[in-house]
């Protein structure tokens, strides 16, 4: 624990590292990292309800096919 504590004051008299600036940013940035970590793993649970929701969404929009299209069909 003292050798934590001798690191510590040497980083902070040796290095200049009393500014905390940037570390919002860095915040930011894990924060959108972890929130695109979840938008792609539920985008691969929820890959073959997706694929099918696309595929109905264009038979209902190909206006020459004879599907029903309908909020419930």
């Amino acid at each position: 624990m003292q050798f934590a504590t001798l690191a510590l004051t040497w980083l902070m008299a040796h290095m200049r590292v009393r500014s905390e600036r940037g570390q919002d940013l860095i915040e930011y940035a894990i924060l959108g990292g972890l929130i695109a970590a979840a938008l792609v793993a539920i985008g691969v649970l929820l890959q073959t309800p997706i694929r099918d929701m696309a595929i109905n969404i264009g038979k209902c929009v190909d206006f020459s096919s004879t599907t029903t299209c309908g909020p419930f069909s």
